[in-house]
């Protein structure tokens, strides 16, 4: 089962102290790209908390957000930040003698700015800690089953295209047949108006002839691009981690298609292999969100 590399997911705990709660969005990156967000009590635990969303998430990048509350909203240490306050006031100070207000600085005025007031840190143990990891396994559980739910839609729509590969496909080989003989025919018409006495050279005439027809053949083409979107779809039913062999395969893909086109002689082919490599391309834009 395929993955989409886009979520999100929300994971809350709870004990008698603390509630976490932790958000995780995650994006499309070639490798796996994590960004946290801690609060400052649990910077020290940030590599546990990286090795623990590595071991359910391979690619993209993450953005994980995590906030530390204390239950008893009452008991919540407030402390001011003294540096901030200074800066704050003489910017008052400074606002008040340029525009020549006379009032005076209030408590009021201080109690707005909430960027001067900050919680009190909380002391963790391993049991809190604990139920950090609780928090973000549950948010990485919900964003894992978002991500299975978009693959769902996004292998669907792959196999939809392919379907429309192999039908052009199948219609090129039809065509393929009778367009390469029918080449040969033509070019020894012309050639027997151009020359008198085609009798001469016969055995020489139809050797030529059959290799300018040989390099318009395009069955080894044909036979590859059907191995190729084969491996495809196993790759899409079977491999855990398909994206990067799903990309590898859409390029072969389309060389093989870029061959038959430049090979072919016939303008339905021609016009068929442009059908496959824009079905190709649109493929090469869903894979780039699989894990």
């Amino acid at each position: 089962m395929i993955l989409s590399m886009t979520g999100y997911g929300k994971g809350n705990s709870v004990n008698g102290k603390i509630r976490v709660e932790v958000e995780v969005k995650s994006v499309n990156s070639r490798f796996l790209d994590i960004i946290t967000k801690l609060p400052s009590s649990i910077l020290n635990k940030e590599y546990e908390l990286r090795e623990q969303i590595k071991n359910k998430i391979n690619r993209g990048k993450l953005t994980v957000v995590v906030q530390i509350k204390k239950n008893d909203i009452d008991s919540q240490d407030i402390i001011i930040n003294k540096d901030k306050l200074k800066n704050y006031l003489s910017f008052i100070k400074e606002l008040k003698k340029t525009a020549k207000i006379s009032e005076k600085i209030r408590l009021e005025h201080i109690l707005y700015n909430k960027e001067l007031f900050e919680a009190g840190e909380i002391e963790f143990t391993e049991e809190e800690f604990n139920v950090v990891r609780k928090a973000l396994d549950q948010a990485l559980d919900e964003m894992l089953k978002m991500k299975r739910n978009e693959g769902k839609e996004l292998a669907k729509d792959l196999r939809k295209r392919i379907e429309i590969i192999e039908k052009k496909l199948s219609e090129i080989e039809t065509e393929s047949n009778a367009s390469v003989k029918e080449y040969f025919e033509k070019l020894k018409e012309k050639v027997k108006l151009l020359v008198e006495d085609i009798q001469l050279e016969k055995e020489r005439l139809e050797m030529e002839l059959a290799i300018i027809a040989d390099k318009a053949e395009i069955t080894e083409e044909c036979v590859r691009l059907k191995s190729h979107i084969k491996f495809f779809m196993n790759s899409l039913e079977e491999d855990s981690e398909p994206g990067r062999k799903l990309n590898f395969l859409c390029q072969e893909m389309n060389r093989e298609t870029n061959t038959i086109s430049s090979k072919t002689i016939s303008t339905f082919i021609t016009h068929n292999t442009v059908f496959i490599k824009e079905e190709i391309e649109k493929i090469r834009e869903q894979i780039q969100n699989i894990e």
